[in-house]
């Protein structure tokens, strides 16, 4: 059944209504069960606030949809640069090369009316995707060629070994396609290829280092797709002015990212498949969602501007109205914001929303609707379709075996020079900074510092708030104060033996005690003055961490930063806000905290001198030496760090302040010291013994 916007509208405000006054109910409304939420239970002091916290920056966010934009010339001017945004936040900048395909059929299925071509081809050397190629008969039409269809797949993971092109939905529509005079071609996600690789990195809470490399399989899933339609284009019997793009879920969102950044793509029919940061970030919607579905919102977009890339090109927006992915909300948001759009190109006409009555998957309305579309822009053909259901057997069973469809028959034909399982690794291009040139160093250095900024620390406010900011004074003290709207942190001060001591701020892991200093920081502050701080997310005002799905940690990238950058920020202001005593403070920190201070004093200059102690080596697992502080194996999460730089050279940037590594044995720390050295600071730079 589908929905009119009119009675869409009537029946949100039917269901607001009820939602607000139970006992009211507006005549002909419909009952709108609530959805269940996923969330992790709020049971630690700063889950609450928190949230509080992610919602209100969503909502900064989101307040306004391409301000500015007036006119469709206004939007013109910005569209390249809005591309290039979404390419760097997917981890394609630079773009990849496009390698030879090598596509290979491995098998044909003929079979009444259509015929199924089983390949694979690579979309990097050695990355394979698996797909299946539905064409009509004849193979060419009298006419020329026939439109094509990308049909990007869900999380269908019951037929995992077969891929998730083999799931009976995949098939139905496929056949139906090429039976209606479309190419299709049906291809495999890398999560669930037959050469399956991973696409849940941080929502099991295994690979925040992704957040460092910048890289999120949104990103492969959309150059396999470009990758795709290169090879569609490749193929004789395929018209390349007229390719359409469709799929549910997973395969929605994938239809937004290659609408968005490939123009090939005329004509898109998103099935389920898009939020809003005010529902990902600030209504824990990140919680029901895989990592595919997410680019690291480094320019700080609303999270509607990718879809602003399709504008004026057609646009059919199908949703359902109790589907607990994507709430009826959000739908509404978003197709407010892109008809606005698409009237100032004149095209309102062109983009439409679709409803069906019930949850999240394909129903007879949402395939007539997506197949009309498609004959509409891709055909010329108007008419109603009459047979929605057809491409399953009479009983509704698929009409092939799914095993039929494996483009890989068994297991030892997989090819041995596959990446598909550490392209996680591999797929964006890391930073290789040079060591600065003799008498260059302070251009270098401010290089990389603002290249860093743009990319790592988009999320930092302005300046800090105005907030109370409680003095250090001559007893000791436990105090919170406010470095940024929403977020607290915790510190304890204990004044030294003499009152002009060195004043030392003591950054703290997560699993270290506020309530003393740690054994490893007695030997280096003495007698002197110390401030044990707890950032943000740590000791009294702790949020609920390394739990699944890990919401908070996930939803900081939504917003521009991490959890990470945040702690760098909280460091900084800390130390700053004492400053206008005359203070200097010396940094210390061990493992991860001791990497956070030291980013801290790159920005902040009222820290004058830093010791880590059994530092990391990288932000990069493998490349970090081994686990040692906090049983942490690799630097702190930074948003696109390792495209700028590596630890040693965000430590050599300190100079020429003060940089004490203690248990830095390993051989990239050589870089840091020969930095000092063409800084002329060879003298500043100290490594120890633990």
């Amino acid at each position: 059944m589908l929905l009119t916007r009119r009675e869409m509208i009537q029946q949100s405000a039917a269901f607001a209504v009820s939602a607000l006054y139970p006992s009211r109910r507006l005549a002909g409304s419909l009952s709108i069960p609530p959805a269940p939420s996923p969330v992790v239970p709020q049971d630690l002091p700063g889950d609450r606030s928190v949230r509080q916290y992610l919602a209100a920056r969503a909502a900064e966010l989101e307040r306004e949809f391409l301000p500015g934009i007036s006119r469709a010339s206004d939007f013109e001017k910005i569209r390249p640069a809005l591309r290039e945004d979404l390419f760097d936040m997917l981890g394609l900048k630079p773009t990849p090369e496009r390698s030879p395909l090598k596509a290979t059929i491995t098998g044909r299925i003929e079979q009444p009316g259509y015929t199924i071509e089983k390949l694979h081809f690579q979309s990097l050397p050695g990355l394979y995707v698996t797909a299946n190629l539905y064409l009509p008969q004849p193979a060419r039409p009298a006419g020329g060629r026939y439109p094509a269809i990308l049909y990007q797949v869900g999380h269908y993971n019951q037929h995992r070994r077969d891929g998730n092109k083999a799931a009976p939905d995949c098939l139905q529509q496929g056949i139906w396609f090429a039976k209606h005079g479309f190419a299709a071609l049906v291809m495999d996600t890398l999560e669930l290829s037959e050469i399956a690789g991973l696409h849940r990195g941080l929502l099991s809470g295994e690979r925040w280092w992704w957040h460092s490399v910048g890289y999120t399989p949104a990103g492969v899933e959309t150059w396999n797709a470009i990758r795709a339609i290169d090879y569609l284009v490749s193929r004789p019997e395929v018209d390349a002015s007229r390719i359409g793009a469709t799929g549910i879920s997973g395969g929605g969102i994938g239809t937004f990212w290659i609408a968005a950044a490939d123009e090939r793509v005329k004509v898109a029919a998103p099935v389920s498949g898009m939020g809003d940061l005010t529902f990902y970030a600030g209504e824990d919607g990140i919680s029901r969602h895989c990592d595919c579905f997410f680019f690291y919102n480094r320019a700080r977009w609303n999270w509607t501007t990718v879809c602003s890339l399709i504008c004026p090109r057609p646009l059919l927006f199908v949703n359902s109205d109790n589907d607990i992915y994507f709430p009826m909300s959000n739908n509404e948001r978003i197709i407010a914001r892109l008809e606005r759009l698409y009237s100032l190109f004149g095209a309102s006409d062109l983009v439409d929303a679709v409803i069906s009555v019930g949850g999240h998957g394909y129903r007879t309305d949402i395939r007539r609707a997506v197949y009309e579309f498609f004959n509409r822009y891709l055909k010329g053909d108007a008419r109603r379709v009459v047979d929605p259901d057809e491409g399953v057997n009479a009983d509704g069973s698929p009409a092939l075996d799914r095993k039929l469809l494996r483009v890989f028959p068994e297991d030892t034909d997989f090819p041995k020079d596959h990446i598909n399982k550490k392209i996680d690794e591999l797929f964006v291009t890391l930073a290789k900074p040079s060591t600065p040139a003799s008498g260059n160093f302070e251009l270098w250095r401010r290089d990389l510092l603002d290249r860093l900024r743009k990319a790592a620390f988009a999320a930092w406010p302005e300046t800090a708030p105005a907030a109370y900011a409680p003095a250090l004074g001559g007893e000791p003290r436990a105090e919170k104060e406010t470095t940024e709207d929403g977020i607290e942190v915790h510190w304890r001060w204990a004044l030294g033996k003499e009152a002009n001591s060195a004043r030392w701020l003591i950054v703290l892991n997560p699993d270290e005690d506020l309530a003393k200093p740690p054994e490893w920081a007695r030997g280096i502050v003495g007698g002197d003055s110390v401030l044990l701080l707890s950032a943000r997310g740590m000791g009294p005002g702790a949020w609920t961490r390394d739990k699944f799905p890990n919401p908070i940690e996930r939803a900081m990238a939504l917003l521009g930063g991490t959890v990470d950058g945040g702690r760098v920020w909280d460091v900084m202001t800390v130390a700053g806000r004492r400053a206008a005593e005359g203070v200097r403070w010396r940094a210390a920190g061990r493992g991860p905290a001791g990497i956070l201070a030291a980013y801290a004093a790159l920005y902040q200059p009222a820290i004058e001198a830093v010791i880590a102690v059994a530092p990391p080596a990288s932000h990069l697992p493998g490349l970090a030496g081994s686990a040692g502080a906090a049983g942490v194996d690799y630097g702190p999460a930074l948003l696109n760090v390792l495209r700028v730089m590596d630890i040693p050279e965000a430590l050599g940037c300190l100079a020429p302040r003060q940089l004490t590594l203690i248990g830095a044995n390993d051989s990239a720390f050589d870089r840091t010291a020969a930095i000092y050295r063409l800084a002329g600071a060879a003298d500043r730079f100290e490594r120890r013994n633990a």
